[in-house]
């Protein structure tokens, strides 16, 4: 299975140049705001090269400015809490409002800094209700590590990554989807083949991954092994994702020259 040749240094030099022990700042990730802020800023992910496939221009965005957050992350994250971190579902500030756009949802944003509809925390719970009485899934999520933060230097730069779910040598991924019928294709057009590629390399202990998706409309449920090829693509999606980085970030060429070439 894929992993990195390098070597497990105790050394993690982030995007910003500061050296960090790899040890400490494992345990710093552990905590949201810090993984999600000051290393969303100071390390690449899977999500980061996403981005940077789609719009080396929004990537450097992201970096500068809050971008707006979609409904589906909202959801996501309700739903990776409810089935991984229950106190912290439990403690979401939740408003009892028809929309987010009332002024009450508003006042509840601007003084907790992070609000959820009710609407928003029951779909959650259905989703999680639905997971949680299939069998197979609860073996799965049985014993099992979760929220489990990594950090790595692949090809000289500052990796960041938390699996959801660690169990053995097997990474398992939770998604939820519109139309679990197309989620092979999605899967491409998401870039969870890269995701999975990366994430092999940071855990070196993984041979495996798994993604266990349920639908968000039938309930349906699926659980789906990342293959030799699919794993490929993700690598091949990873190759030309830091080709972009360093082409506009390391060797520093204008973004304003970015000129996306194709054939009709």
């Amino acid at each position: 299975m894929y992993q990195s040749l390098e070597d497990m240094d105790d050394i993690i030099t982030t995007l910003d140049g500061e050296q960090h022990n790899k040890e400490e700042l494992l345990e710093k990730m552990k905590v949201d705001d810090f993984y999600y802020g000051h290393m969303g800023k100071v390390a690449l992910s899977s999500s980061s090269l996403k981005t940077l496939l789609k719009s080396p221009k929004t990537y450097f965005l992201s970096l500068t400015e809050e971008l707006k957050e979609s409904q589906a992350l909202r959801d996501g994250k309700l739903f990776h809490w409810a089935i991984l971190e229950p106190d912290v579902f439990d403690n979401v500030h939740i408003v009892d409002v028809s929309s987010r756009n009332t002024k009450m949802y508003q006042a509840a944003l601007a003084e907790h800094g992070e609000a959820y509809t009710a609407k928003e925390k029951a779909k959650a719970e259905i989703l999680r209700d639905i997971l949680n009485k299939n069998k197979e899934v609860k073996e799965y999520l049985k014993d099992a590590q979760y929220e489990v933060p990594a950090v790595k230097m692949i090809d000289g730069l500052a990796f960041r990554g938390k699996a959801d779910i660690l169990k053995g040598d097997c990474i398992i991924d939770l998604k939820t989807t519109a139309d679990i019928s197309k989620f092979k294709y999605s899967a491409y057009k998401f870039s969870y083949d890269m995701q999975a590629y990366i994430y092999l390399q940071m855990f070196p202990e993984a041979k495996t991954f798994k993604f266990i998706v349920i639908d968000k409309s039938t309930m349906d449920i699926g659980i789906y092994e990342c293959s030799e090829e699919f794993l490929e693509y993700g690598k091949e999606k990873f190759e030309r994702a830091i080709e972009i980085y360093n082409h506009f970030f390391i060797d520093d060429n204008s973004l304003e020259q970015h000129c996306i070439k194709e054939i009709l």
